[in-house]
């Protein structure tokens, strides 16, 4: 009943940095499984999660071109004074929360000109009764931050191509939502019907895990997980159930860190590791994996291998994946739940899945 978990050594992880071993604690269990080390070096960027909802979302189509900019503003946000000079504001739209998201794509070309159009910019949206401003700017405008800062601009969020800045006109607390506040990781155990140890290495410190990693941009939990198994040890898998998932805080720079724990079937058998990413690859059986003293001295390890037993045995039901759409927002996603009640010796956990 209980075959053989494809395992990789983690010599490299615990070298690693805190968010990669807070990845590598989160990953083992099963009867045989496919595991490989941790990689210190991974130079995957963490996938995001959202705390709140944008309010540069969903944006409608209403932009405001241009308006006369009056001089002589007198800085309180609630008056002109009468003089008046033309002047373009920034090429911006209005999103459905009273707020400006301005054009990164039209931004004026140099420092004066950018200078000028932000002064006379937030002078006007701040008549108009506007809220949050949302200013991108990327790399090729890196110059236009300091003028930003100077006007009262924050940092929110930075991307490998453009710093994200915002500022929050109404004199009340600001209500825009913070920076993304998680990265996200998968494990996968991968479950053959093998009693057999099919393949073997040799790691300096004797840690064998399950291979994980980061999920991408728009990447579904399950797909991270057959992905990261294929790219580290070259075997294909499928997604069967989401057994279990970790909550952790202030692991890198201070965000929070969600992984999730997918059981998968082995489709090939061959191992072909990645040696940029792993140090070894090999199928150990699910005893040999457990009584590693790693696994022993850590109680959240050892709960998860129990949680990987008991779904082999047909005495837990993990959660599959369903593809829904909603209408609050008119867009697919994917709903993760449980199909089954698990009862000894039956079998509707599998036949679900």
């Amino acid at each position: 009943m209980e075959g053989s978990l494809l395992v990789d050594p983690a010599a490299a992880s615990l070298r690693a940095t805190t968010a990669a071993r807070g990845r590598r604690a989160a990953g083992r269990s099963g009867a045989g499984f496919l595991s490989c080390p941790c990689s210190s070096s991974r130079g995957e960027p963490a996938t995001r999660a959202w705390a709140s909802y944008s309010s540069a979302g969903n944006m409608p189509s209403r932009a405001v071109k241009s308006v006369s900019r009056v001089n002589g503003w007198n800085g309180n946000g609630h008056g002109w004074a009468a003089a008046r000079e033309e002047s373009s504001v920034l090429e911006a739209m209005e999103d459905e929360y009273g707020g400006m998201v301005v054009d990164a794509d039209r931004l004026p070309s140099d420092t004066s000109g950018f200078a000028r159009s932000l002064a006379a910019s937030l002078s006007y949206w701040k008549s108009a009764d506007k809220k949050g401003v949302w200013l991108k700017l990327p790399l090729d405008r890196s110059e236009f931050i300091p003028l930003a800062v100077k006007e009262g601009f924050r940092y929110h969020h930075a991307e490998e191509t453009y710093l994200m800045l915002t500022y929050w006109i109404p004199d009340e607390p600001c209500l825009l939502p913070a920076n993304a506040s998680h990265q996200v990781g998968v494990g996968g155990f991968v479950i053959s019907d093998r009693m057999e140890e099919k393949y073997s290495a040799s790691t300096s410190l004797g840690v064998w895990k399950v291979p994980t990693g980061f999920i991408h941009a728009s990447e579904e939990i399950f797909t991270g997980a057959v992905r990261e198994v294929k790219e580290e040890t070259g075997i294909d898998t499928e997604f069967m159930e989401l057994i279990a998932f970790r909550h952790a805080h202030n692991v890198a720079f201070q965000k929070s860190d969600l992984f999730f724990i997918c059981v998968l079937r082995p489709l090939t058998n061959e191992i072909k590791i990645d040696e940029t990413e792993i140090q070894a690859a090999k199928w150990m059986p699910l005893p040999e994996f457990m009584e590693q003293p790693f696994i022993q001295e850590d109680h959240m390890f050892r709960k998860i291998s129990d949680i990987c037993v008991q779904r082999l045995r047909r005495r837990y039901c993990g959660l599959t994946a369903h593809h829904v759409v909603s209408k609050f927002d008119g867009g697919a996603s994917t709903l993760y739940y449980n199909v089954a009640e698990p009862e000894r010796g039956d079998t509707s956990c599998d036949a679900a899945a």
